[in-house]
């Protein structure tokens, strides 16, 4: 399977050992299934992603702050919504709600070299941080190398300039979805969106069809709007 390169920290000390037990512990509970988000889980540290005062609890499997009202999601959710949005190699994938970067390392991970992540944040400062972050492993899009592109802006809008996309990631919750994101969403692309309490997959079917199911008990902060 094709390994992307990666620069680490020294803070990386020990924690693929601990990741290797929390993926395992995803993979028995049902939550991590596919090989190529099980390996993006194990290869992109979250530890990478969270504030240097939370580095110690980036090893438990719960939802952290990360600023500005923010967080960075549980990985059991994000295990669960990335099992379900399904991305592939060589796909266009637009990340809203980027936050401190994780999501959208793991899918410059997934979608690999001949792939695209669009990432779009509310917050500058977080904007920045997500770059910041996603460059320790030389995904930032600099020119024409890299994959993950980063954006300030409303994320309920998506990103039109870079669609049609064919996978759709949202990790805030919203009261409905987006018109716009309906629209920048490839026919037989797939979105994973919170709304309210629950999370929703969405398979276009064509330009007004959508099979959809929903996912009930989770949490999210709530999606920025202009």
């Amino acid at each position: 399977m094709e390994r992307e390169p990666a620069t680490l920290s020294f803070r990386l000390w020990g924690y693929n050992k601990f990741m290797s037990k929390l993926v395992n512990e995803l993979i028995k509970q049902g939550y991590l299934k596919s090989d190529l988000i099980i390996d993006a889980f194990s290869e992109i540290s979250r530890v990478e992603f969270v504030p240097h005062e939370l580095e110690k609890e980036a090893e438990a499997n719960i939802a952290l702050p990360i600023g500005y009202g923010q967080t960075i999601s549980q990985p059991l959710t994000v295990a669960f919504m990335l099992e379900l949005l399904d991305p592939k190699r060589s796909q266009n994938v637009l990340d809203i709600g980027s936050g401190s970067g994780w999501t959208t390392a793991l899918l410059c991970y997934i979608v690999g070299r001949h792939g695209k992540v669009t990432a779009i944040e509310r917050k500058e400062e977080l904007k920045k941080m997500g770059e910041k972050n996603t460059d320790k492993y030389g995904y930032l899009r600099n020119g024409k190398d890299g994959i993950a592109e980063f954006f300030v802006g409303d994320g309920t809008k998506g990103f039109k300039k870079n669609a049609p996309y064919d996978r759709i990631l949202v990790s805030a919750s919203t009261e409905c979805v987006p018109n716009d994101l309906k629209e920048q969403l490839k026919v037989g692309g797939k979105m994973v969106v919170p709304l309210r309490h629950s999370i929703w997959y969405m398979e276009k079917k064509g330009d007004n069809d959508f099979y959809k199911e929903e996912y009930p008990g989770f949490e999210f902060v709530p999606l920025i709007e202009d």
